[in-house]
């Protein structure tokens, strides 16, 4: 029995709160809110939880939270208009009704004086697992019903060339990411598996919509323990698991469509190419074969032309594709190759490496894009699918590509191409921005925060202080995922899950569709936005399609308040059927490609037609603009973290504790930085002509000794370095990257490598204030 207390009472016994379902990008968990401590676990039907979810303890109530409505300063006192004050000002407080009130006034007001073709409906779709409170819908529905539409964005940063190249090579990427090979067939059928660029985990440890069965560590070790070959071509030994058990080839950062042209040529060379199945089922042979042999251009691609560019010595590349004939092959091309100068070509030349060995829609063999980067791909598809928030109709035309915002902000009216056609910047006044954080996922930061200098308003929903709530002028402090109720669901996992509530909204922070009712009312259309339904209606209205579906199948189809008490429910799945590239094998005739040919676009007359220099009609070597010189003669590999998901929760602990003093690791040869006098531990400069950062020196023998690794996602912390350049203190790597489009065809972003130089830094060490509520 507990001690009495002064009264002779025995105190009350304080039960431990429940665990709740929730989900996350991450995986399904659940998590306990006692109001001071929060709980999280994973589900326990996960063979391999992703540690992600750990930063959400510490990151519920933490300092950086956004706790009210914010406007700028700047703003408030002389209107809106463009200012170079936007990033660096002080912001006033204010109550909700005001600040909707002012922010309804200046919508209405770029409505009537320029159109909704001068706003710009930012957001990307990461912000939350849940199909309801995504952000990117809430906020185009609220642009679409408002105004009648916005300027909106196309393709995403992490396969901004692939989107638009597939199609013309095989079909969407849909088909080849996501209905195709499958971790199954992988286990069952592959002898090898040629990752062009690995397969990290840390990538596949994630998905959109929520993941409940992490299984490509298991997968791979069975596969490899049952014989298959893996072989990983990266500059970095860590984008493959040991589980893999894999050969690991170094090759030079974004060499990989060379190392391809010469396998292919060696196939060729030898009479080892599948003539049959390139007769039958590809378009474009004959003048990619001139190209490939010499015959066009004189430089035949071959091994000896390839290995100076790839740093891969000639023999092993003629015995590797020596190994290929006769054997099961899946070739497979991450995100991380096409987030570069010329990044359609590697996508492309994968395909023609896989169809060189007759290899498409076997079962475990072909050419899956992109497996490995998402928890999406390779897995079985959902037979019956789950609702999302409508977005309604948008009456305008512009668009960019997604990876071009900087551009279009800065050159107003001015021309691009894009796949073939010619467009024109939009003249944009307001952007309004509800999840997402470019200063996360855009390239050179500097000439970003001057690109939103000339925006009339910036809105941002946010939960947190980012960099991109710093430079806006009207900021709303919108919830956090543990915050509210939602549906997790996505296409390729089984499990739907109950978001519950886990702890109460922080401070005046509001959900998304809360504000957007509110502003819609001032707006006179809140019943055309909400449709008259709670954000617990619109939960219960978007599961009834699940719940028809179940019933039409003859299976349990529980109503949504018996769900809602379970907390998740199994789908059923569809056959691993290999989806269209294995019926196309089965009947081409049938079942055509949908290209110009219906067959496999080796060459393409059509892209060949858009006379585009830097994307040809066939894939085809073409030298970087920005490869290593003397001043930078170190590539930069800017990838994903390990730590957390894009620059999300970068304050929460398990971040936290894997940063140094403060700052984010990079790693380096152990050669590279002997030669600069660096250690393990020393805080490191890295530099070039657009920027500057700080960060922490790991050294990995693993790695290419002309390579450097710093991951995205530390928050952009900057001060002015004695070039007059932006130095972030925290280590946000796009401080370094070059903001250009991967090609004329594609505009994607090319983020993924740069040039620098890096020192030991042995100044005084800058505060991190990335955290900090600004003033």
């Amino acid at each position: 029995m507990g001690r009495p207390d002064r009264q002779g009472q025995h105190p009350p016994r304080v039960s431990s709160p429940a665990f709740k379902p929730h989900s996350a990008h991450w995986g399904v968990f659940s998590a306990a809110w006692d109001g001071q401590r929060l709980s999280v676990r994973p589900h326990a039907g996960d063979p391999d939880p992703n540690p992600l979810i750990e930063n959400l303890p510490q990151a519920l109530r933490h300092r950086a939270r956004v706790a009210r409505p914010m406007v700028r300063a700047g703003w408030l006192k002389n209107g809106p208009g463009p200012d170079v004050r936007r990033g660096n000002d002080r912001f006033v407080p204010m109550d909700w009704p005001e600040v909707l009130d002012r922010l309804a006034a200046e919508l209405g007001r770029v409505n009537a004086q320029h159109g909704p073709q001068a706003v710009f409906g930012g957001s990307y779709g990461w912000s939350s697992a849940g199909r309801f409170h995504h952000a990117q819908s809430q906020v185009h529905r609220f642009l679409n019903t408002a105004l009648g539409g916005y300027v909106r964005s196309v393709n995403n940063y992490s396969a901004g060339a692939a989107m638009p190249m597939l199609p013309h090579v095989i079909a969407s990427m849909e088909e080849v990411a996501r209905r195709n090979v499958t971790w199954e067939q992988i286990v069952e059928h592959s002898d090898m598996v040629l990752c062009f660029g690995g397969m990290a985990l840390k990538n596949s440890r994630v998905a959109s919509g929520g993941i409940s069965r992490h299984v490509e560590r298991a997968s791979m070790h069975a596969a490899a323990a049952r014989g298959c070959r893996f072989v990983s071509i990266s500059p970095l030994r860590s984008d493959l698991p040991d589980e893999a058990a894999f050969d690991w080839w170094p090759a030079v950062p974004g060499s990989d469509t060379a190392l391809m042209l010469a396998l292919v040529h060696e196939l060729v060379r030898q009479g080892w190419h599948d003539r049959d199945f390139i007769a039958r089922y590809c378009d474009g042979w004959a003048l990619f074969e001139d190209y490939l042999m010499g015959r066009s251009d004189g430089c035949p691609k071959s091994a000896d032309w390839a290995a100076p560019l790839c740093g891969i010595e000639a023999a092993c590349i003629r015995t590797l594709a020596a190994d290929l004939p006769g054997k099961r092959v899946l070739v497979v091309v991450s995100h991380s190759l096409q987030r570069s100068e010329h990044g359609e070509q590697p996508v492309w030349m994968g395909a023609v490496l896989a169809a060189a060995l007759g290899q498409l829609g076997l079962p475990g063999g072909g050419y899956n894009y992109a497996l490995g980067t998402l928890a999406h791909y390779g897995k079985r598809n959902n037979a019956i699918g789950a609702s999302a928030l409508p977005q309604g109709r948008n009456a305008v035309r512009d668009f960019i590509p997604c990876a071009r915002i900087a551009d279009m902000l800065l050159q107003p009216g001015q021309p691009f191409d894009y796949n073939g056609t010619r467009h024109h910047y939009p003249h944009i006044r307001l952007a309004y921005w509800a999840g997402g954080n470019p200063f996360h996922h855009h390239q050179d930061l500097r000439r970003l925060a001057s690109a939103f200098r000339t925006l009339d308003t910036f809105v941002v929903h946010e939960s947190a202080w980012t960099a991109t709530a710093r430079h806006a002028d009207i900021v709303l402090p919108c919830t956090m995922t543990l915050e509210r109720e939602d549906i997790g669901a996505t296409s390729t996992d089984p499990l739907m899950v109950a978001m519950h509530r886990i702890a109460e909204p922080h401070a005046m922070a509001r959900d998304d569709y809360d504000i957007f009712c509110d502003l819609a009312e001032r707006m006179g259309c809140r019943s055309a936005f909400s449709e008259d339904r709670t954000a617990r209606q619109w939960l219960a209205h978007l599961y009834e399609r699940t719940r028809t579906g179940l019933a039409e199948a003859g299976l349990e189809a529980p109503d949504f308040d018996a769900f809602w008490e379970r907390g998740e429910i199994t789908l059923p799945q569809l056959p691993d059927d290999g989806g269209l590239l294995r019926a196309f094998r089965a009947d081409p005739q049938a079942t055509p490609l949908p290209t110009p040919s219906g067959k496999v676009q080796i060459s393409s007359p059509t892209v060949a037609s858009f006379g585009y220099a830097d994307c040809p009609g066939h894939p085809a070597w073409l030298p970087f603009r920005h490869a290593p010189t003397p001043e930078h003669p170190l590539w930069l590999v800017a990838n994903q973290p390990h730590n957390k998901l894009h620059s999300q929760l970068d304050f929460g602990g398990h971040s936290q504790a894997s940063k140094r003093r403060g700052r984010e690791v990079c790693t380096l040869h152990p050669g590279a930085a002997a030669a600069r006098g660096i250690a393990e531990g020393d805080i490191v400069r890295l530099f070039n002509e657009v920027g500057a950062c700080l960060a922490s020196a790991h050294l990995d023998t693993g790695m290419r000794e002309d390579v450097v690794q710093l991951p995205t996602g530390a928050w952009y912390d900057p001060v002015t370095d004695g070039r007059g350049l932006p130095l972030c203190v925290h280590g946000n790597p796009n401080v370094l990257t070059r903001d250009l489009g991967t090609s004329a065809l594609a505009q994607g972003c090319a983020g993924q490598l740069s040039t620098v130089q890096v020192e030991r830094f042995d100044g005084p060490l800058p505060p991190i204030r990335a955290f900090d509520p600004p003033k």
